[in-house]
Parts: C-alpha cells; structure tokens; sequence
C-alpha cells in the first residue's frame, strides 16, 4: 500500500512546505472529490477524478463521520452498482432496497473493474474475471472460540479534528465489507455487508505484501534463503536491471534504490504499467512487456540500495521470485505449505497471476476475514496458531516488533512524508508511531490487519473504498482498533 497520490500540490504538515507527493504517504488524495448524497451512482464515476478535498493535518495519537456502505440487493448473475452512502446523521441507516443496486449487463472489464460502481464487486470475485493459482487451506483447520463483546457503540475521536463517532458509525461509513476483532484467539466481534460472507476471499491489495514477507521469514528461518544475499544470486533474469547490487533484505524493508512511482491516479506510473504487464488493465503502452519478470527486468537504479525507506510494489513481486527460487516451488504453493496449512487457514484463498502464471504478490492475493485474522494472531502469540503450534520462529515476530537498528532512521528519511511520526516499516508491516507494540497491515481501497501484542488483539478490516486512499478512513479506522484493544484489555469490553 502506497499513501501518495498528488504529484502536483504541496501540502503543508506542520506549517512546513512538503515536496509534491508521489510515494508511501497516508493522506487523502487531492484532485477527488466524493459525491453528493442522493446522487446516482452512475454520476459519480468520473467526479471521483475531480475537485477537491481538504489538506489532511498530521494526525493526532490514535485513539469518531465518515459517509455509510449501502447494502446491496443479493447478486443475481450481474454487477451489482453501489450507491454513495449518505453523510452521517448520528444514526445507523438502513439500506434503501430500491436505489441498492442497479443491474449491469456483463462483468466487468479491465477499463471497469477498480473503480465504482464495479469496484466493491470486483474485490470479492476476482478470480471469476481474471486468472489465479490457488493458496490452499489446512484439513481439519482450527476453530475460533467465541464471546459477544460490545465494541459498537465505543467512541472514536476523529484523527485530528474535534468530533467522534461510535465505532459502528465507522466501520459502516467507510465501505466497509467486513470487520473482526479478535481479543487472544476468541472472536469478539464479526460482520460482514453486502455480499462478503465468512467462506468469500475479498482482495487484500497490499496487505498481500506482509503475507508475502512472512513466508520469506519462514524460509530464511529454516536456512533456504540468505536475507542478506543479492536478489539477483537468486534472480538471474534481473542482472542489468536496477535490482543488481539490492539484497533480500532491502525488498523486504523496501529499501532498494530502484526507481519505481506509486502515483496510482497516474495511467503512466510504474505501479499501473506492472497492471498491464500482469495483465489487470488494458495494454496502453506497447512498450511494456507481458510478463511480470520481464517488467522487473526492465525497471532502472534512481538512488542506493539499502538508503530511506522508499514504499514500492514491485519490490514484493521481486520477492515473490527470490522465494520460488529459494523453495524451488510456486510461491503460492511455498505460502499455502509453509503459512496458511500451519496457522490453520480454513478458507481457500488465491494470487493473481500474469500470462505465465508468475504471481502479484505486492497486491494481488485474496483471502477471508476469518483466516487474515488468524495471520494477525500469529504475531500478537509469538508465532503460534491458534492450536499452539509454532509456526513463526519468535525471533522473526521479535525482530518485526523491534526492527531493525535504522528502521525508524530510515522511515525519517523516506522521500515523502509518511504521516506517521516515529514510525518505521519492518519485514512487511506498518508501525504508525513510536510504539513498537501495535503494527499495521495495509492495503489501498480500506484493507487493513491491526495487531497489538500488549493486549492480544487483533483487527481485520476489508473494503471497497471508492478511491485508492483516504487519510481520514484510515486514521480513523486505527483508532477503532485502538479503542476496542483498550476495552478489551481492561474489562469495559
């Protein structure tokens, strides 16, 4: 998940000037602007591009209204169009039947499927549109415990301005397919809205990217692959490339020097030319070539390896190739031996794949609730699944909560502005502030996996945001999480 998305503005943090943003920064985009309420949603397809929306201040520590997800009719064979939720009034809405979706005649296209009113349909039927290698589940997957707690009706103080809301209000305001809080292996909480059910994968976007380094951590840890060793020893294809010199580690911390943009409002950004590469959006540019290995090969050297932090896509899908070289098997297959049969995963999940079946593993993985859940838990229990078996080493979950001795130097240094003050990026994983106890796994379009090992829990978000990033519905996400982990931690839950 990248956070930039403006490369033509400044925008003051702190009184200060910042550079025009095109890299890892959470903030909301300029240049979109949501709709109206009560418009139709075929008028706000292309509005979304436009207009403008007010520079976000650095948020606060986290710690309440965002507009709310209308439920949609049952799928009956097409497209489901979903309408802007309505501004918040205090009060939970109920889905209007009639204006809940309005029927399309076909799926949708490679032009259609990211954005509304395609975009929330897409995410949970990806692999009914484009190709896939299956992740496969355990036999005999552990089941969650469970106990009703109220979290709903906790306040939430907004980022950085003076108001709240309660923690349904923003779930249900920011396009939300699904939500869970689980409190030391036992559900607390789960929902879901629209069609997203308990067996349904939803698309992860980025959080694929911590799921991906996970399973090389697995692999380094039972000695099949040197975290310190040149990509390209592993990676031949990509001698001449801009990875040449850059080591496992620096994908892995996304540190390399190579040059790649984020800008994913940008049609000629890296970021949407690896989507022609792959072959998720239309091929515009003949130039680009029609693999993902063959992309990476082509990709160039802007600044040193192993320098700031500097937040790109392609280093996880690099990644995915060091790891098949390393396992000697598909990275998908690597991922559902090593991760998803140990932790118990109970669900199917899926990668998407490009012309030759390499896997996008910076994005492209799709998965439950239930089983993201299971991932987080992993790392607030010292690497044991949910029946005990340990199936991350506690030095790998150790050294993510740590990082590494210039994480947070490195953070600093990112050349853009990450809106997170004290923070640092660490083997996959997001630490929003000086704590080293809570971490994020994030995804563009509202994916998030938040985990506190000081009390347990963990938090899954899936969503259909209707714009690739938006501060407010992140910030303010974090900090329902943040809400629910301290009343379940004290008793009030």
């Amino acid at each position: 998940m990248s956070f930039a998305e403006n490369p033509e503005e400044s925008v003051p943090i702190d009184g200060a000037a910042v550079n025009p943003l095109t890299g890892a920064i959470p903030i909301v985009p300029s240049g979109i602007a949501y709709p109206e309420a009560g418009l139709p949603p075929e008028t706000y397809v292309e509005p979304l591009l436009t207009g403008a929306i007010p520079v976000v201040a650095e948020p606060a520590p986290l710690t309440g209204a965002i507009p709310v997800a209308a439920e949609t009719a049952s799928l009956t064979g097409a497209v489901p169009v979903y309408a802007e939720p309505a501004p918040l009034t205090g009060a939970i809405p109920v889905a209007d039947p009639g204006a809940a979706a309005v029927a399309a005649t076909a799926l949708p296209t490679l032009e259609q499927w990211q954005v509304p009113p395609y975009l929330r349909w897409s995410m949970h039927h990806i692999k009914e549109f484009l190709p896939v290698h299956a992740i496969t589940p355990a036999a005999g997957a552990p089941q969650f415990e469970r106990r009703n707690a109220e979290l709903e009706t906790l306040t939430v103080g907004h980022p950085w301005e003076e108001r709240a809301a309660i923690f349904s209000e923003v779930m249900q305001q920011s396009f939300t397919d699904g939500w869970l809080v689980l409190h030391r292996g036992t559900i607390v909480a789960e929902r879901y809205f629209g069609e997203l059910v308990e067996s349904r994968a939803h698309l992860l976007m980025s959080v694929s990217k911590s799921l991906t380094a996970t399973v090389a951590g697995i692999i380094a840890d039972a000695g099949e692959l040197d975290l310190n060793g040149l990509v390209t020893d592993y990676v031949p294809e990509l001698l001449g490339s801009g990875y040449e010199g850059a080591t496992v580690r620096h994908l892995i911390d996304m540190r390399t020097g190579v040059k790649f943009s984020e800008e994913y409002l940008n049609s000629g950004a890296e970021v949407r030319l690896l989507e022609e590469a792959i072959g998720w959006a239309p091929k515009v540019h003949p130039e680009v070539p029609d693999s993902l290995l063959g992309f990476l090969a082509t990709l160039q050297q802007k600044t040193v390896h192993g320098g700031a932090f500097d937040y790109k896509s392609c280093e996880t899908d690099a990644l995915g190739f060091v790891i098949e070289r390393a396992a000697g098997e598909h990275t998908a297959d690597v991922m559902s031996k090593r991760l998803w049969q140990p932790m118990g995963a109970e669900f199917e999940a899926n990668v998407g794949v490009d012309s030759v079946g390499a896997g996008m593993f910076d994005g492209g993985v799709s998965a439950t609730l239930r089983d993201l859940a299971k991932f987080g838990h992993l790392f607030v229990n010292q690497g044991r699944s949910l029946d005990g078996k340990q199936v991350l080493s506690e030095a790998w979950v150790n050294d993510t909560f740590a990082g590494g001795a210039d994480s947070r130097a490195a953070f600093v240094e990112s050349p853009e502005p990450t809106l997170m003050p004290g923070g640092m990026y660490r083997n996959g994983f997001w630490f929003p502030g000086e704590s080293g106890d809570v971490m994020l796994a994030l995804g563009i379009h509202g994916q998030m996996i938040y985990m506190n090992r000081l009390t347990g829990v963990v938090g899954v978000k899936l969503s259909s945001w209707p714009t690739p990033q938006d501060a407010e519905k992140l910030f303010w996400t974090a900090r329902a999480f943040d809400a629910a982990s301290w009343a379940l931690s004290s008793g009030a839950a």
